[in-house]
């Protein structure tokens, strides 16, 4: 009887083994992505001359959207888009802060940043800086930029239009949804305030 019980153990034992292998390795990764992996270290000058650093905008939940000045119609939307969600948020959005970054700092000086800008909610901070450090911040928020050649030496500008949300540790939330009517976005973006 011992004999007939040994190979059936063995059996049941492997079976076991094999069922814990395969459930831990065919087990679903966690989807989340990395907080580090969006976001990062950056020094740019605000609209008004005055260098600022992902420091400035840690403490709250905020938000970073990159653009251009020249944007005919993605970057304008998006920022009163952005600036409905504040004025729907009400006190809520009191210590909301949002990062307008450029994606064209050749063109898009201080000055013109403040210009374009003010026709938005006045927590949008506009960013600009030298064509190498704008590059480092598309890169560390794995944003894409390319500029595009136009007619007689004109150009335009492809861009990421997510708007990204940061916690107070500026670690990456997820992405702003402003398909939606403004009451809505702010409603789920009040949860993660």
């Amino acid at each position: 009887m011992r004999r007939s019980l040994l190979p059936i153990i063995a059996f049941v034992l492997g079976f076991v083994g094999l069922t814990a292998a395969a459930v831990f390795t065919l087990m679903p990764e966690r989807t989340e992505v990395a907080a580090s992996s969006v976001g990062g270290p950056f020094t740019l000058v605000d609209q008004d001359g005055k260098a600022v650093t992902e420091a400035d905008f840690a403490g709250a939940t905020h938000l970073v959207f990159f653009g251009f000045t020249h944007c005919p119609d993605i970057c304008p939307t998006t920022l009163q888009q952005i600036s409905d969600v504040l004025a729907a948020l009400g006190p809520k959005a009191k210590a909301m802060k949002v990062a307008f970054i450029t994606v064209d700092p050749d063109r898009d000086t201080p000055a013109s940043l403040k210009a374009y800008l003010s026709s938005f909610d006045p927590r949008i901070t506009g960013l600009t800086g030298s064509p190498a450090q704008v590059a480092a911040s598309v890169k560390a928020y794995r944003a894409y930029s390319r500029k595009v050649p136009g007619r007689d030496g004109d150009y335009t500008m492809e861009h990421t239009a997510l708007v990204y949300v940061m916690d107070g540790k500026n670690r990456f939330l997820g992405a702003l949804n402003l398909m939606r009517p403004a009451d809505e976005t702010a409603a789920e973006l009040a949860k993660r305030i």
